[in-house]
């Protein structure tokens, strides 16, 4: 098969990886994977109380081990956790099996996204500003690295976004 027929989606929290890749995955009627949800279902808690729980390396390691297993399943849109390509070898499962797509935002964008969102243990700290964008500029080159396109979703509406994607994965099969 095909790596068209796997499609990674990564970038940080908040930029929308899971709402693109699931209306992705509807437009090419294909799987729709969330590699956090994957997480939360075999686990039975949230991924905050692994956090609690395990620190953000045993997450890390449980994030590894699932990407390891849905990486080489095909007619895949896969949404994976925004530090998943902290790891050298998700990164090369990643860009190895699939067609990566890095979705971008401005900090002020993604912030005002995740202003009443709860549920990232990484913000949960006094100056969830300040952690975003040390964040997102240590990734960022991380992300470049494996992504075979990037997309900026700061102006575009979810249906630009597919279209964009859509372009491009077309272009990819030329």
């Amino acid at each position: 098969m095909s790596v068209l027929n796997r499609i990674f989606i990564i970038g940080p929290m908040g930029v929308g990886k899971t709402t693109i890749g699931h209306r992705l995955s509807q437009l090419l009627s294909y799987e729709f994977i969330d590699t956090d949800a994957v997480i939360e279902k075999k686990t039975g808690v949230k991924i905050d109380r692994i956090f609690e729980i395990e620190g953000e390396s045993g997450f890390r390691k449980r994030e590894e081990l699932v990407i390891e297993e849905i990486s080489w399943s095909d007619k895949i849109v896969v949404a994976t956790g925004g530090g998943c390509i902290l790891s050298k070898k998700n990164r090369s499962a990643l860009s190895e099996r699939g067609l990566v797509l890095y979705l971008t935002s401005q900090l002020d964008t993604l912030l005002d996204r995740l202003k009443t969102d709860k549920s990232r243990p990484l913000l949960q700290v006094e100056d969830p500003r300040k952690k975003l964008s040390e964040i997102v500029l240590a990734r960022d080159s991380l992300y470049r690295e494996i992504a075979n396109h990037v997309i900026s979703t700061d102006t575009l509406t979810i249906h630009q976004i597919i279209q964009t994607i859509s372009k491009k994965i077309h272009a990819n099969q030329d």
